[in-house]
């Protein structure tokens, strides 16, 4: 049940309540005030009959008489034991409020006629009831109008929570979400999170960015010493872990481009198929190639190869042979046979630095961040699986043409 909902039913639920309680005590109020008024009627005319009746032995006034035979028994017992009483009851008549004392030849009695009384009563009954209703009503109709606010602005908060947690830490909600209560304290909070993650996350890009930028110096120029060297296995040792050492201040000067988000697609037609076996052949992995239906699509072809190599790279690095390659429409699919991605990447998709399992091999973690990094430039997703038989299973899906 939805927030909207709960307050809703809740301000039904009480108004309700409320209303039928008051409309209860309303009604009792008004139905003892029309009896205490017919009792204390029919006692003044019981009085002022009996003052009669003692004084000519005749009853005058309406309703009154000697030994009615229509008086409640109850009531012409009690008249008989030398006191006096009222009673309403109901007679062929309709309903009447009695009062009848005693006379030493009989009982004397007064019927007051209760039947207009009755009727204001249910007349009343029926102005509660349309008061109630028309209370209920407009109660759960302003506290509808009050839920659906708080909700609306519930429900933009958190739409701007999750653009924070897709990436858009720029996303403020203040500004968005107006009022000085409980809902916009909590966009207040969030904002204030938003712009420290934003912070948090520029000076990591910058440090990534600036280390990045002064390694490359000092690499170029230990890049030059290692060719100078003399040839040996020794030279050959260093030359590799220079190569090494210069692809990854790349990857990091790659990485922190993407995150920056300076990075737009050169769009073109690509014929799928062919654009998949020329990166295939530019990696010089061995990679089984498989198209279900080929197709021609408009990305980057720059960017596909960089993400299709990192993939396939990946995968026979960490991995296991077999490597597959499906091609589905716009749908790929690289697929290993080794002990597939950890938890830790399929819960939290790939982080730089952060090395798979053990079982996998080692590395940076940078080559399926920057895979994700591209595939987000050209608009495709990129997911990551455990095939159920076993092995690492990476989905790349293009965008419609």
């Amino acid at each position: 049940m939805t927030l909207r909902r709960q307050i809703a039913t809740a301000v039904a639920a009480i108004s309700v309540l409320v209303a039928v309680a008051v409309g209860l005590l309303v009604h009792q109020a008004m139905i003892r005030q029309h009896v205490d008024q017919a009792r204390a009627a029919a006692l003044t005319a019981l009085d002022s009959t009996l003052t009669g009746y003692e004084r000519n032995r005749e009853t005058a006034g309406p309703g009154a008489a000697v030994d009615d035979p229509a008086l409640p028994d109850r009531l012409r017992t009690l008249a008989r034991s030398g006191r006096q009483g009222t009673l309403l009851a109901a007679d062929g008549k309709g309903e009447s409020m009695w009062a009848a004392g005693p006379v030493p030849d009989g009982v004397v009695s007064v019927r007051v006629d209760f039947t207009q009384d009755r009727q204001a009563i249910a007349d009343l009954d029926r102005i509660i009831l349309l008061t109630v209703v028309a209370a209920v009503f407009t109660t759960v109709l302003v506290g509808v109008l009050v839920a659906d606010r708080i909700s609306r602005r519930l429900r933009t908060a958190a739409t701007a929570a999750r653009g924070i947690a897709a990436g858009g830490t720029d996303t403020r909600i203040g500004e968005l979400v107006d009022g000085k209560d409980e809902v916009a304290d909590l966009a207040a909070a969030v904002d204030l999170m938003s712009r420290t993650l934003h912070r948090r996350l520029a000076d990591e890009q910058r440090f990534t960015a600036d280390v990045a930028h002064e390694l490359r110096t000092p690499l170029t120029g230990l890049v030059t010493a290692a060719e100078l060297l003399p040839p040996g296995r020794p030279t050959q040792l260093v030359q590799n872990r220079v190569q090494a050492l210069r692809g990854l201040v790349e990857d990091l000067l790659e990485v922190s481009r993407l995150d920056a988000d300076a990075e737009s697609p050169d769009l073109s037609a690509v014929p799928l198929e062919r654009a998949v076996r020329r990166t295939v052949s530019l990696t010089g992995l061995d990679v089984t190639v498989e198209v279900a239906a080929d197709r021609q699509v408009r990305t980057d072809l720059r960017r596909l190869d960089r993400i299709l190599g990192n993939l396939i790279l990946n995968a026979h690095r960490h991995g296991a042979a077999p490597v597959h390659l499906h091609v589905d429409g716009p749908r790929i699919t690289v697929r290993d046979h080794g002990p597939g991605y950890p938890d830790d990447l399929l819960r939290h998709g790939p982080q730089r630095f952060r090395t798979n399992v053990p079982e996998r091999g080692r590395g940076h973690g940078l080559g399926l961040t920057i895979a994700t990094g591209h595939a987000r430039v050209i608009g495709a997703t990129l997911t990551f699986a455990n095939h159920p038989t076993g092995g690492a299973l990476a989905t790349l899906t293009l965008p419609p043409d």
